[in-house]
């Protein structure tokens, strides 16, 4: 018999009459069943955290802080390690490396959390009439609702926050998206992936044994086919005070349109096609392998992952062959995108580009079931119209892959790597930056270079969240994973 899921609501299991499966993208099998709020139980989550709030508002920052770091230690039990590695192995077919990554980080963020309560604090300012002054004080605004399809956001100082999360990275971004509004006094309705219900619930658990009183943290999950009808009532509850999101620019828009039907702020994250610039002078063999890290870890399901490599034209050959070698050695060592619809997407993607003109290099346009092996493709490279029109080049991806372009005197030609990455030679940096900037997208970018002064007046050019030097478009430190989503 599989696992159910419930909700929690005021601190309380809740169970509803009609449950939803939960589908193993590896096996098709159904690997747990998870209750299926209605209306009357997104009122009631969202009720809680109203009624909770008029006195975690006041909660004093030690007491927070205790629940944190309290929090902290749980994960790093053994209870908690095989609670995570069964609950996201199961759900989303991830290999133990990334259920490691999970609790690992999750520790990070809140122990980083518990440590910013110092930075809540007001200010004395001059006034301008005479004898008088201005006191600032930072509080908290209320509840906030936490969606997750593809989510991760987070909002300071709100009462009630929904935040809606994504499968992908089920424990940290989850718990990201509720962190800060809680450790700032606010209160938050979390709303789960339908893919991964198992896996989000686990930082209810976590931080309610932690010590969170009942209602501050509420937990929900909706089936696809309910799921527009149920966020759309969420948001559209008077309490409700901002809603954070990590997702599709699509699923994205949506949200934006409902928020702002009632003036209500959100905080989105909505994927990337991070690039990657490599110099004449970087070290090949480092660059190649952050790369191939970048655009394959977790079969490229990252929202950070490398998508396109632009590398000047002295050292392009040197690095393609570099990567091609090492994505060849991960053929057959890949696991399953989270549905078959998302490795399709993938694969058809590989294919409009060959029937633009593109030339594969490695791959073999088919997929079995959700697995996708890596592909590399050769696009010409057209100044700023490279890869116009292709979605390889112009769209997240979020499979294995890679977009890899170059300039040149000779013969011009990108190259696309799926499973994806797209590389572009180019002569000039200013052409290099030219075409990271070219994208709708702008999360994560990284710079490859010995010279690291120039690699840093390079990286201050690329518009992108963060820009890491000789390192892989997917690291990122836990000061900054809370820190940059809270402001």
């Amino acid at each position: 018999m599989v696992q159910l899921t419930p909700l929690f609501i005021n601190g309380e299991r809740k169970l509803s009459a009609v449950p939803f499966d939960v589908i193993n993208p590896a096996s098709s099998l159904v690997v747990g069943q998870s209750a299926n709020a209605s209306s009357e139980d997104c009122q009631a989550a969202v009720n809680a955290a109203a009624s909770a709030f008029k006195t975690w508002e006041h909660s004093t920052d030690s007491e927070r802080r205790a629940i944190f770091l309290k929090a902290a230690e749980l994960i790093a039990t053994d209870k908690y390690k095989n609670m995570v590695n069964e609950a996201i192995q199961s759900e989303t077919a991830a290999q133990e490396s990334w259920c490691i990554l999970n609790y690992t980080v999750a520790g990070h963020i809140l122990r980083t959390c518990a440590g910013l309560v110092g930075q809540l604090k007001g200010e004395i300012l001059p006034s301008v009439v005479p004898g008088a002054k201005l006191e600032v004080h930072r509080r908290a605004i209320g509840v906030m609702q936490v969606l997750c399809y593809f989510f991760m956001l987070l909002v300071l100082f709100c009462p009630l926050s929904l935040s809606i999360a994504p499968w992908n990275a089920p424990l940290i971004l989850s718990l990201r998206a509720v962190a800060i509004p809680l450790i700032c006094g606010n209160t938050v309705v979390l709303k789960s992936s339908e893919y991964s219900p198992r896996s989000q619930a686990i930082v209810f658990e976590l931080l309610h044994e932690a010590g969170l009183p009942p209602g501050v943290l509420n937990y929900i999950s909706v089936s696809r086919k309910d799921a527009p009808a149920r966020t759309a009532e969420l948001i559209a509850h008077p309490a409700v005070r901002k809603v954070t999101f990590t997702g599709s620019d699509r699923v994205g828009r949506i949200i934006a349109v409902e928020a702002a039907k009632h003036l209500k702020p959100c905080i989105f994250e909505l994927g990337g096609k991070a690039p990657v610039i490599v110099l004449n002078d970087a070290d090949v063999s480092a660059a190649a392998r952050a790369i191939t890290t970048g655009a394959f870890t977790y079969s490229g399901q990252v929202c950070m992952s490398s998508e396109r490599v632009i590398v000047q034209a002295n050292i392009a050959p040197r690095l393609v062959a570099a990567v091609r070698d090492l994505a060849k050695d991960l053929e057959g060592k890949l696991g399953p995108l989270f549905n078959e619809g998302s490795a399709e997407n993938v694969v058809s993607m590989v294919k409009e580009s060959l029937n633009g003109g593109a030339e594969l290099l490695l791959g073999d346009l088919t997929r079995q079931r959700g697995v996708v092996q890596p592909h590399l493709v050769k696009l010409a490279y057209k100044g700023s119209d490279t890869g116009k029109g292709l979605r390889v080049w112009e769209q997240e991806s979020f499979g294995p892959g890679n977009n890899i372009s170059y300039h040149s005197e000779k013969p011009q030609t990108l190259i696309t790597l799926f499973t994806v990455l797209v590389f572009v030679t180019v002569d000039t940096v200013d052409d290099a930056v030219e075409l990271a900037n070219a994208s709708e997208y702008s999360l994560t970018a990284a710079v490859w270079a010995n010279d690291v002064y120039a690699a840093q007046g390079v990286a201050a050019r690329v518009r992108a969240g963060f820009v890491n030097i000789n390192g892989s478009t997917i690291h990122t430190e836990s000061y900054w994973l809370v820190w940059l989503w809270a402001f």
